[in-house]
Formats: C-alpha cells, sequence, structure tokens
C-alpha cells in the first residue's frame, strides 16, 4: 500500500512539474502555434525526449489538435518520443564514414556500452546509439559525434578511450 501510494505521489509531482513548466513556456513564447517547435525543443532538452502525455497538453495550451502536435514532434528528427541516454552517440553512416569504417565503430559502441536486442538506449540511461546520415564532416570521416561534439577519424580503439573518459567521470543518468 505503501509503495503505491509512493507511486501515485510522484505520478502526481510529475504532472504539476508537466503543468508549471508548460505554463512558463506559455508565458514565454505565446499561444501561438509558431512557436511550437520552439516549446517542443524545450521541452525534450528538459526531458531527453517528448512524453506523450505531454504533447497532449501542449496542444490544448496551443489551442492545436494532438495530431497535429504528434505530428510535428514525429516529423522532425530532433525530436524523439523514446527516452534519450544522458549520452546521445551519433555515428554518421553517410557514404565517406561508411566507406571509411563507421560500421566498425557503430558495433565497438554498442559493445562497449552493452547494448542489446536491438535497443538503442542503455537500461542505466547513460547512452543512447544511432545511425545518422550526414554529419557534413567527410573530410573528418568516419565521425561521430557525442551531445553535439564532434569527432573525427575515429576507430573502433579510439571510441573505447572516449567512452573511458566518459564512464571514469561517474556521471549518473540522472546527473
Amino acid at each position: 500500500m505503501e509503495r503505491m501510494t509512493s507511486m501515485l505521489q510522484t505520478t502526481a509531482n510529475r504532472q504539476l512539474d508537466i503543468l508549471q513548466r508548460l505554463d512558463n513556456l506559455v508565458q514565454r513564447y505565446g499561444k501561438h502555434s509558431s512557436t511550437l517547435i520552439p516549446m517542443l525543443q524545450e521541452i525534450q532538452n528538459a526531458y531527453r525526449y517528448l512524453p506523450e502525455d505531454l504533447l497532449t497538453h501542449v496542444a490544448t495550451a496551443l489551442d492545436l489538435s494532438p495530431a497535429t502536435v504528434y505530428g510535428v514532434a514525429t516529423f522532425y528528427a530532433q525530436f524523439s518520443l523514446e527516452p534519450k541516454g544522458k549520452y546521445v552517440i551519433q555515428v554518421c553512416d553517410g557514404t565517406a564514414c561508411h566507406v571509411r569504417g563507421s560500421m566498425p565503430v557503430y558495433e565497438a559502441i554498442c559493445k562497449k556500452v552493452r547494448l542489446v536486442d536491438g535497443k538503442a538506449t542503455t537500461e542505466d540511461g547513460m547512452f543512447t546509439v544511432e545511425t545518422v546520415s550526414c554529419v557534413g564532416a567527410c573530410a573528418a570521416a568516419p565521425v561521430v559525434t557525442i551531445n553535439g561534439e564532434v569527432y573525427g577519424k575515429v576507430t573502433p580503439d579510439a571510441i573505447h578511450v572516449i567512452l573511458d573518459t566518459l564512464e571514469s567521470r561517474g556521471d549518473t543518468a540522472d546527473a
């Protein structure tokens, strides 16, 4: 019973946090459909993804249909409906990167962070690993970005050093 009460309280606190955050965004941006994308960007920055229940609140706040908000959230690659890790690792698999060995780098990353069953995010919420079509740094191929920081001419051995450095910081996914 105590556990159930705690879970309900956590859910209530999350809902209150969501509504307060959304109210602040509406006050800052206004209730215009043109503010949808900046609002979604801020929400994603806060939560590392777009919680689906929040999309309904955004739709109501901006007098838009939930389908419109969901359509924008799923159209743009910058948005995610799935929780992302603290470190979002993107492996470029454009032509130049692919030819220069991006897939062995991708496989080394997945093995190092222990991604299993085709999942993109680790169980502990530390890492999300995904491929992208092009980072736009072809001269430095193969390229990996980690939270937007670009690493060029990455090898499977080099990625181990980079990831060891991140892991040695002792960060947690909640930090």
